[in-house]
């Protein structure tokens, strides 16, 4: 539909120029991830921008996962090069040279604001992963995420309440935000998952986690951080009893099912 009215309103050059920026700078992430060899889940390609999304979940290592998000973004720099030179030859007229330089800016800071899943939302995730827990690293994204996108809204309702392209890439990015908040235990589940079968990146900290033995298993496991070795200090009234190492609650969470247990109980059982 929205090619069909592209065509009739003599705007398919432009629409087609958008799909490839987009195209280009969902090929940078995927190119990267192939390196790398992550799963790739899909790549959608939209108007407004596309979305690489991958099957994994936490456990690569930060440099990986950097160089991966901004594959994207850079891609612009490279796409404005190749704008420049087909302008200086004259094979593109001023008018279309600033306007696809537009295009191209405009897709470029628009996936750097911190809304996920765009790269700026990834960003700000991968950031806040390093120094907080990974559940409270969902959290944090998501907050922002909403707060961005609600300012995002707010500042087109009042100067531009009558662009459609606006709308809709609000409403995708409210349902992508309500699709995350959906999964974010699952997502965790899977980190913890991972993390348990060995695939995890490499250890830049031992980081204690002093808990009480009444404590659940799984409250525990939602203290796991990103690039941290986890031994567990287990304190009853103040004074530590014992040290278990994270690898034993995993297995007890996974393996023996053991969801709804204590620490105490674990220690006690052994």
């Amino acid at each position: 539909m929205i090619i069909g009215l592209s065509v009739i309103t003599a705007q398919f050059k432009p629409l087609l120029f958008l799909f490839l920026i987009v195209f280009i700078h969902e090929m940078g992430h995927a190119i990267c991830a192939v390196f790398y060899k992550w799963r790739i889940k899909q790549i959608m390609l939209l108007p407004f921008g596309g979305v690489a999304e991958m099957d994994e979940h936490g456990n690569r290592p930060l440099k990986e996962e950097v160089i991966v998000i901004l594959a994207g973004p850079v891609q612009h720099f490279f796409i404005q090069a190749l704008l420049t030179i087909a302008w200086q030859f004259h094979v593109l007229s001023t008018e279309d040279y600033q306007l696809f330089s537009t295009y191209n800016w405009t897709l470029f800071f628009f996936n750097l604001i911190p809304i996920f899943p765009l790269d700026g939302g990834k960003i700000l995730f991968v950031i806040i992963s390093y120094l907080k827990p990974f559940s409270e690293a969902q959290r944090i994204t998501l907050l922002v995420s909403i707060s961005c996108l609600i300012v995002y809204i707010t500042a087109f309702l009042i100067f531009a309440p009558n662009q459609l392209n606006v709308w809709i890439i609000a409403t995708f990015l409210i349902y992508s935000l309500y699709t995350e908040f959906k999964q974010k235990d699952y997502t965790m589940i899977r980190f913890l998952l991972e993390r348990y079968y060995g695939k995890k990146e490499s250890v830049h900290q031992l980081k204690p986690i002093i808990v009480n033995e009444d404590e659940s298993i799984f409250k525990v496991l939602l203290k796991f951080q990103r690039g941290c070795k986890h031994p567990i200090l287990i304190e009853k009234e103040g004074v530590k009893i014992t040290q278990l190492d994270e690898n034993e609650l995993l297995h007890a969470f996974f393996s023996e099912k053991r969801t709804n247990a204590t620490v105490g109980e674990l220690i006690y059982s052994y």
